[in-house]
């Protein structure tokens, strides 16, 4: 039997929601309103480490981005499914053995630095956006015609020195 809140929290999930992780930096792109204009929304971009995530992978899911600003730290906590965020990317990901990073909050400087792993071109959008996988693609079919033509030039070079 299922109640009129089970309904609402089923179609409030988002089901293609990226895979994000502690040791993830991330940016984080919030929809706000907008004071000055009435009903206008702005988009703010929030860049941080994930630090924690919590609640499993339910409706109540959250993570934690901490970022350092102004030499001041500043966490903040996102639902996961929560419809005022936008945009997720993940810049790149790091090797952690721990679930929460809590132990960073002490950190600072090259102390701070952790292992990073090889990740490009992995975001998530809403549906109003492309996601930006295709695009990368598309750059890697351009990049292989150029390679032909500097074979080309390094021919023409090397006719010079044989005249």
């Amino acid at each position: 039997m299922t109640t009129k809140l089970d309904k609402f929290n089923k179609d409030q999930i988002k089901k293609d929601a990226p895979d994000i992780r502690p040791g993830d930096v991330i940016r984080v792109h919030v929809k706000l309103p907008e004071k000055t204009k009435r009903g206008a929304e702005k988009i703010q971009v929030f860049e941080g480490l994930v630090i924690a995530r919590k609640h499993g992978k339910g409706i109540n899911s959250t993570f934690t981005v901490r970022k350092i600003s102004d030499g001041v730290g500043v966490e903040r906590i996102f639902p996961i499914h929560c419809p005022s965020i936008n945009k997720l990317e993940i810049v790149k990901r790091s090797k952690v053995r721990r679930s929460k990073l809590y132990y960073m909050r002490d950190r600072s400087g090259k102390k701070a630095r952790m292992k990073t792993k090889e990740l490009l071109g992995v975001e998530w959008t809403t549906k109003d956006e492309e996601p930006k996988e295709e695009k990368l693609e598309e750059k890697k079919e351009e990049k292989k015609p150029e390679e032909k033509k500097e074979e080309p030039k390094i021919e023409k070079e090397e006719k010079i020195t044989k005249e």
